[in-house]
């Protein structure tokens, strides 16, 4: 079972818990820094060719941007909690805690797997209180309480490594650009002055993904805020360029562990 929380008057914030899940992730990213933990089960998390086996009680903490997927054994359960956090507001809140401590104010750029006691159970007792009929205030200091320990920027650190090419800035940019009707590999290699093949080695070189893979999570990316507002399925499906609902769903799905039907109903 998977179950969101989201709160119109805290929108730098989403979280989610499942229980007893088995789907599975395709590698992709947020555009908010993450945050979870696994509760029952064990996952691989995978992060630029880097593989960890995140065990009960592990904390992970991913930088925005960074692609990366967390699994299941084949086949096994595993129970597990996420926040999504704006960047923004977290280094507001990380700017304002450095005044009380040693710590530097700006946001980690490195992922982080911890695997001692207390980051999980702080995360737990947030997570928990995000849940809750608490007052909004109440929610609002527990995140700001918990982003401010640093608790969750702790442990094993993995570096990342963060695209650094123009070529690839334009590339992504035009793809942006024509969301709903994207460009052929080919179209776009030429406009570009790039043979296909360069075009598809550097984006992996770069992100990880394929061409047609990063615009996918580009696409699921907005899918998710603008499923925040209510838009209907099928008209969602035909602004982001699906071929239909039903490749939307499977798109999402495999990117979110949920359809957008389900997502969207929190």
């Amino acid at each position: 079972m998977t179950q969101f929380w989201r709160d119109p008057t805290l929108p730098f914030v989403e979280s989610r818990r499942a229980t007893d899940s088995r789907a599975c992730y395709r590698p992709h990213s947020h555009p908010t820094l993450s945050i979870g933990v696994v509760d029952r089960g064990q996952s691989q998390f995978q992060c630029q060719r880097r593989r960890e086996w995140l065990t009960p009680g592990c904390l992970v903490s991913v930088p925005a941007g960074v692609v990366h997927d967390c699994n299941p054994l084949p086949d096994q359960p595993w129970s597990y909690q996420m926040l999504y956090l704006e960047p923004a507001w977290v280094s507001e809140v990380l700017d304002e805690a450095s005044a009380e401590t040693d710590a530097a104010p700006t946001l980690p750029s490195t992922v982080f797997i911890a695997r001692d006691v207390a980051p999980y159970q702080a995360f737990c007792r947030l997570n928990a209180l995000l849940f809750s009929s608490a007052p909004r205030a109440d929610k609002e200091a527990g995140l700001i309480e918990f982003l401010g320990s640093r608790l969750w920027c702790h442990g094993d650190a993995m570096a990342v490594h963060w695209p650094n090419s123009s070529d690839l800035d334009d590339l992504q940019r035009h793809l942006l650009e024509c969301l709903e009707r994207p460009p052929s590999l080919e179209v776009l290699a030429r406009d570009h002055g790039l043979s296909r093949y360069q075009v598809i080695r550097l984006f992996r070189r770069e992100t990880g993904l394929t061409p047609h893979a990063w615009l996918l999570d580009r696409r699921i990316q907005q899918a998710r805020r603008r499923l925040c507002q209510g838009v209907e399925l099928a008209e969602l499906a035909q602004e982001l360029g699906f071929a239909d609902q039903g490749h939307f769903q499977r798109a999402f799905k495999a990117r979110v562990a949920a359809t957008p039907g389900r997502y969207r109903s929190t």
